[in-house]
C-alpha cells in the first residue's frame, strides 16, 4: 500500500510529465460539440477584446459571455493566453486564405498591383496586427507546448503562402529577393498597429514633445513598405 505522501509524489510526477509533453494525457476527444464550445469561447474573448485590453480580460469575463461556467472553460483552455493564442492562430489562418487567393492568379502583375493586393489583406486583419504588436510574448509564454506548436504551424503556413504569392506575381524573382522580402515584411508587421492606432494620450504627448506625426492607414503604410521592399523586383 502507498502512503498519502507517496501517492502525492506520484500524482505530482504524473502532472510534471504531462506538462512537459504538452498535456497529452489530458487531451480531450475532439468532437463536433467540443469544437463548437471551443469556438464559442474564442468568439466570446474576441468580443471582449474589441472593448477591453488584454490585461483587463479574465477567464471569468470570458465565461460570462458564454453559455457555460468558468470551470468548464478549463476543459478547453488552461489559461486566457491560450484563448488569445487561438484567436491569433485563426487570424493567421484567415490571412493565409487571402494570400492563397493572390497566389491563385495565373498572370504576372506589377509591383504596384501586388502591393495593392497584399496591403488589402492586412487592412482586414485588425486583430492580427493588434495581437502581433501588443501581446505575442504573453500568449506564447503562458500557453502549453502543443497549443504553441499548432499556432507556429499556422504562422509558418502564412509565410509559405506569402512566398507562393510572390513567386506567382513575379515569375523571375530570385530566391534571395523572395526571402529578403519575407524576412523584412513579417517583422515590419509588428509596428503597423502601434503606428496607425494612436490614442489621444499618445497624440497629446507627441504634440507636446514637438514631434511631427503623419497619420496613415494600415493600407497606406503597408502599401508604401511593399513598394520599397520590391524595388527592382
Amino acid at each position: 500500500m502507498f502512503t498519502l505522501c507517496q501517492i502525492g509524489s506520484i500524482i505530482f510526477l504524473i502532472k510534471s510529465i504531462n506538462n512537459d509533453f504538452g498535456g497529452f494525457m489530458t487531451r480531450p476527444v475532439v468532437t463536433e460539440r467540443y469544437l463548437a464550445r471551443k469556438e464559442e469561447i474564442i468568439n466570446a474573448c474576441l468580443e471582449l477584446y474589441k472593448d477591453f485590453s488584454f490585461k483587463d480580460i479574465s477567464i471569468k469575463d470570458i465565461a460570462d459571455y458564454t453559455s457555460f461556467s468558468r470551470p468548464s472553460i478549463y476543459n478547453y483552455f488552461e489559461t486566457k493566453e491560450e484563448i488569445f493564442l487561438a484567436i491569433y492562430q485563426k487570424e493567421y489562418e484567415n490571412w493565409k486564405e487571402d494570400l492563397d487567393k493572390i497566389a491563385a492568379s495565373n498572370r504576372t502583375i506589377s509591383v504596384k498591383q501586388f502591393a495593392d493586393k497584399l496591403a488589402k489583406t492586412l487592412n482586414k486583419r485588425f486583430f492580427l496586427l493588434k495581437l502581433l504588436s501588443m501581446n505575442q510574448y504573453d500568449m506564447e509564454e503562458y500557453s502549453r507546448l502543443d497549443r504553441l506548436i499548432e499556432f507556429k504551424k499556422a504562422y509558418g503556413a502564412s509565410m509559405t503562402a506569402l512566398e507562393k504569392a510572390l513567386k506567382r506575381a513575379f515569375k523571375g524573382i530570385t530566391k534571395t529577393k523572395c526571402e529578403s522580402f519575407i524576412y523584412s515584411f513579417m517583422p515590419f508587421m509588428i509596428g503597423i498597429y502601434p503606428y496607425v492606432y494612436v490614442n489621444k494620450k499618445q497624440a497629446d504627448a507627441m504634440k507636446k514633445a514637438g514631434l511631427k506625426f503623419k497619420k496613415q492607414t494600415v493600407y497606406e503604410i503597408t502599401y508604401n513598405m511593399i513598394i520599397k521592399l520590391l524595388e527592382n523586383a
